[in-house]
C-alpha cells in the first residue's frame, strides 16, 4: 500500500462523511496543509497524525490499511504482509521514512488492535519529536535493539525484550544503531 493510496482514503472518508479540509484539520488540530499534502501523497504521514485523523473521522487506523474487509480470520503466512506503509520521522520527507509497518490484520474489519512488523531504520538526526494519542502500544523487539523515549525516561530495549506502555505519553522510538526489527500492537480505544 503506497502513501498515496492512504491519502486517498483520508480523501474518500472525509468527503464520504461531507467534512471539509478545514474542519478535519480543526477536528484532528492539524494544518491544513498538512491534511492536504497527505491526501495528495505528497508526505509521508508520521503515526501521530493519522492517529489524530482517525479518531477525528471516527474510523480505525486500520482502515487506511485495509484492502478488501472480511470478518473471519485473518492468516498471514510468515510475516509476509503485502500491505505496507511508510512512516516519516520529524521532516515529514517521502526520502526519510524510519518506520515501515507491515500490517498483520489488514481486512479484518471489526478488529481492535492493530499488529504490525516494522522495520525500524536507524534515525537520520537526534532530534527525536515525541508525540502522543490515545490508547496502548506492546513492542516486542525481534531484531536488533530500539531507543525508547517515553516521557522523561529513555529505554533500551533490545532483541527478545518488550515493552507496553500507555500512548497518551509522549513517545518515539527509533533503531538504537542498526536496523531493527519489532512486533507492535497498537490499541486505540473508539468513541
Amino acid at each position: 500500500m503506497s502513501e498515496i493510496q492512504v491519502g486517498e482514503k483520508i480523501r474518500q472518508l472525509r468527503e464520504i462523511k461531507k467534512i471539509s479540509i478545514e474542519e478535519l484539520a480543526s477536528e484532528s488540530n492539524l494544518s491544513v496543509e498538512l491534511i492536504e499534502r497527505l491526501e495528495s501523497g505528497a508526505l509521508i504521514p508520521s503515526l501521530s497524525p493519522l492517529l489524530k485523523i482517525a479518531k477525528a473521522l471516527n474510523v480505525r487506523l486500520g482502515t487506511f490499511l485495509d484492502d478488501a474487509p472480511q470478518t473471519g480470520p485473518v492468516l498471514i503466512k510468515s510475516g509476509k504482509s503485502e500491505n505496507v506503509i511508510r512512516f516519516s520521522g520529524k521532516n515529514n520527507n517521502l526520502n526519510d521514512s524510519k518506520l515501515e509497518f507491515y500490517s498483520l490484520a489488514s481486512g479484518k474489519s471489526d478488529r481492535h488492535m492493530e499488529p504490525f512488523l516494522i522495520d525500524v531504520h536507524p534515525p537520520i538526526t537526534k532530534d527525536y519529536e515525541l508525540s502522543s494519542h490515545e490508547g496502548e502500544e506492546f513492542i516486542f523487539v525481534m531484531k536488533g535493539e530500539i531507543e525508547v523515549l517515553y516521557g522523561k525516561e529513555t529505554y533500551l530495549v533490545s532483541e527478545g525484550d518488550s515493552i507496553y506502555y500507555d500512548s497518551v505519553v509522549p513517545h518515539e522510538l527509533h533503531a538504537h544503531n542498526d536496523e531493527a526489527k519489532i512486533l507492535a500492537v497498537i490499541y486505540t480505544p473508539s468513541e
